[in-house]
């Protein structure tokens, strides 16, 4: 391969290239790989960032780990406030819904500010000191007294925790994620941020802050019209009026809003927007031009934002919602109907196999929150693939890891048969449709072609096509018309990253 100002001039054999460009400076992998960079289409960078480099309580496997592990934070810390993530009492030794009391943090913290976030970013746990500090707690929707706090509660919490990170911490958490990110074989990513999440002055921040790392970012909040949706845009500069704009929450929060109750609780959990916002907007966005989408998770909230697309499909045309590249975050719960409907609109599924790696299954979270069949139906890749639906993967980190060959082996390995999709499948959805995925459509992005950005990343071979026994071995597709290169399977050790590049720009150097 053969790049010249940041673009790939040539592809061919060695010898040939040697005698065509017979200055060029040359570089011999030495058995590595050479393959497009990845796009992780769904990020938090901020709160990625306060993981890597503060409290990740993603390990934990008990209450009693968990406030172990907040102890040495407490003791090792003199920060304003505790941020920790990733707590996951449905995986404890205790069992579900063991999540530690208010009073156990204290006890643990003393009177310091503790927040700490369950591994869905859907409720946090909250100390007494940080309570106190948070006007209207008491009166939110979603408060509890002693245990985990969801919805309105836990937004107005976690924006106090916010207020208390200094400049200077909130500065090394991006360029932590950032650089984890191009470690990673990453080369852009799309922040999803809103009001709700991070804030204004978080994407500010992060949307002025120099990195090779590409970054499109998106602002969840609802408009009612055409001029709001583009003063929003111009206000924010953020690519589109999407990512975590929620319709619900998630289903290990049990925020998640579904038809028929959960299956471990009376409740069919929460509805953020009501069909006639999720239409505003939509029509709003579509009149605009400007990228639409929203966070759905539970079939009621995937049957509003149909009901929404269907109204504004019939009064703009199907073409109109094609082109602006509207999105959904999450979608895991569509059946073949809707479907069917996303892929004639052209909708974009950014999703998380992920997800399905870590909740799927006869036994998972998944299972136990919705019971079977129920769950077996979530996060069905073929059947959106077979639809036309076009795919864009991530990792919704800090809540999964941001390896994406973790990404594309879920994919592959959906722990519901029929719904996996080929390893070439995934790797496009991690590469080419995440690009699509930010309004880069000129079909060679995310790809290795002469006139493509030369974006990529170089990795280790070594033993990689090593399997586990019992594994399932996906052979990767060597047809040149796929544009994918021929990878090792992932089976084994996952590929290192030796370097990712961007654009002819080394990012990332091991």
């Amino acid at each position: 391969m053969v790049v010249r100002d940041g673009v790939v001039a040539w592809l061919g054999a060695d010898a040939i290239a040697r005698d065509t460009y017979p200055d060029a400076r040359v570089v011999d992998l030495d058995g590595a790989f050479v393959a497009p960079a990845f796009v992780d289409c769904h990020v938090h960078t901020t709160a990625t960032g306060l993981a890597l480099i503060g409290l990740d309580l993603r390990a934990a496997t008990s209450r009693a780990h968990c406030l172990d592990l907040l102890a040495q934070a407490c003791a090792a810390s003199d920060d304003a406030v505790i941020w920790g993530h990733g707590w996951d009492d449905t995986a404890w030794s205790d069992g579900p819904d063991s999540a530690p009391s208010r009073a156990e943090l204290d006890a643990r913290c003393g009177n310091r500010p503790v927040y700490l976030t369950r591994v869905d970013a859907h409720s946090a746990l909250a100390s007494t000191a940080l309570r106190a500090a948070t006007p209207g707690l008491s009166d939110a929707d979603g408060h509890h007294p002693d245990g985990p706090l969801s919805r309105a509660a836990h937004h107005l919490v976690r924006a106090t925790a916010r207020g208390l990170l200094r400049l200077d911490q909130r500065a090394a958490a991006r360029a932590a994620a950032l650089d984890a990110f191009a470690a990673n074989g990453i080369a852009a990513v799309h922040e999803c941020a809103g009001p709700d999440i991070g804030g204004a002055v978080d994407w500010a921040e992060l949307r002025d802050t120099a990195h090779g790392v590409a970054v499109t970012g998106y602002w969840g909040q609802a408009v009612a019209d055409a001029d709001a949706a583009r003063a929003l845009i111009a206000e924010t500069g953020a690519a589109g009026l999407a990512g975590d704009l929620f319709v619900d929450g998630a289903l290990g929060s049990r925020t998640a809003w579904l038809r028929r109750p959960y299956a471990d609780a009376d409740c069919c959990g929460s509805s953020y927007l009501d069909t006639d916002t999720v239409t505003a907007h939509l029509a709003a966005c579509t009149e605009a031009g400007i990228t639409a989408g929203f966070h759905v998770i539970g079939d009621a909230a995937v049957d509003t934002v149909l009901t929404g697309l269907e109204r504004v499909a019939a009064a703009f045309g199907a073409p109109a919602v094609a082109r602006c590249g509207h999105r959904l975050e999450h979608l895991e719960m569509i059946d073949a109907v809707g479907a069917e409907k996303l892929g004639r609109w052209g909708v974009i599924a950014s999703m998380q196999p992920n997800f399905d790696a870590l909740w799927g299954g006869t036994d998972g979270m998944y299972a136990r929150r919705l019971g079977l069949p129920r769950s077996a139906g979530l996060n069905p890749l073929a059947l959106l693939a077979s639809a036309g639906v076009p795919l864009a993967f991530g990792s919704d980190t800090p809540v999964t890891s941001m390896n994406p060959w973790l990404t594309v082996r879920a994919a592959t390995n959906h722990q519901t048969p029929g719904a996996a999709i080929s390893a070439r499948a995934a790797f496009a959805a991690c590469t080419r449709g995440g690009w699509r995925a930010a309004g880069v459509r000129d079909g060679v992005a995310g790809t290795l072609t002469p006139g493509a950005p030369a974006s990529y990343a170089i990795w280790d071979a070594d033993e990689l096509t090593v399997a586990a026994p019992g594994d399932r071995v996906e052979r990767w597709s060597t047809d040149p018309r796929s544009r994918v290169p021929a990878l090792p399977t992932l089976a084994g050790r996952l590929p290192r990253c030796r370097q990712t590049v961007r654009d002819g720009e080394v990012l990332f150097d091991a």
